[in-house]
């Protein structure tokens, strides 16, 4: 289902489809304390949820006055992934309902995922749940060269699927997914997993919980971005 009247939603991963922000956290900490670093949850949370890994560690890096060389830099990434897979095992890591909404809006909606997450971590999830299919296009924080705030994760996704941007809703919980988003030209829809809803201000719409995502308010918010 391509061409002219074709509409989209973009999910984002972490935070919206996945409740892996903890484990991220986690295995970041893993990582991190055998170099005395320490990422403690609040920081990771306002300042770092929006970076992928790779900026992530070079950001905290900077900010703790630390010069880090590409070998090292990439030790600790495949550390850190190592962790991560180690503690994401077999279980359950998707949000309840997520499965739901994606089988709800499919019926009627090219569905693609635009994520700072590694392609890999995405379809360990999504294999898992027998829900890989159910997306036209993935694109993950190693398809880009540029992550969220920027747009190119969106803008991507919305070429593969051959959907007008505008045509495009994407499902964000922080302000850097939604700043990637609408700089890419989707409109937005921001949920409360990961911050209050004054946080996600710049959402044409802020829910609660993926359980509120219906056809109706993706047309709602489509239809009321367009043109008289």
């Amino acid at each position: 289902m391509t061409g002219p009247g074709t509409r989209a939603v973009v999910f984002d991963f972490d935070g919206v489809l996945a409740d892996t922000e903890r484990l991220h956290l986690a295995a970041f900490q893993d990582a991190f304390a055998p170099r005395g670093w320490v990422l403690d949850e609040t920081a990771y949370f306002d300042r770092y949820l929006g970076y992928d890994d790779r900026h992530l560690v070079a950001a905290f890096a900077r900010e703790q006055g630390v010069a880090l060389a590409d070998t090292d830099a990439q030790a600790l990434l495949a550390d850190k992934a190592q962790r991560f897979a180690a503690r994401l095992g077999a279980g359950q890591a998707l949000f309840a309902g997520a499965a739901m909404c994606i089988e709800r809006l499919g019926r009627g909606h090219r569905l693609a995922i635009a994520s700072g997450a590694l392609r890999h971590e995405i379809l360990a999830i999504l294999d898992g749940a027998n829900l890989t299919s159910a997306f036209a296009t993935i694109v993950g924080a190693d398809d880009v060269a540029r992550s969220k705030p920027a747009p190119d994760p969106y803008r991507l996704a919305v070429t593969r699927l051959g959907v007008a941007p505008a045509e495009a809703v994407a499902v964000e919980d922080s302000r850097w997914g939604l700043e990637s988003a609408r700089a890419a030209g989707l409109r937005t829809i921001g949920v409360t997993t990961s911050y209050p809803a004054p946080a996600l201000g710049l959402a044409d719409v802020v829910i609660r919980s993926l359980d509120e995502i219906t056809p109706g308010l993706i047309a709602q918010v489509l239809d009321a971005a367009a043109p008289d």
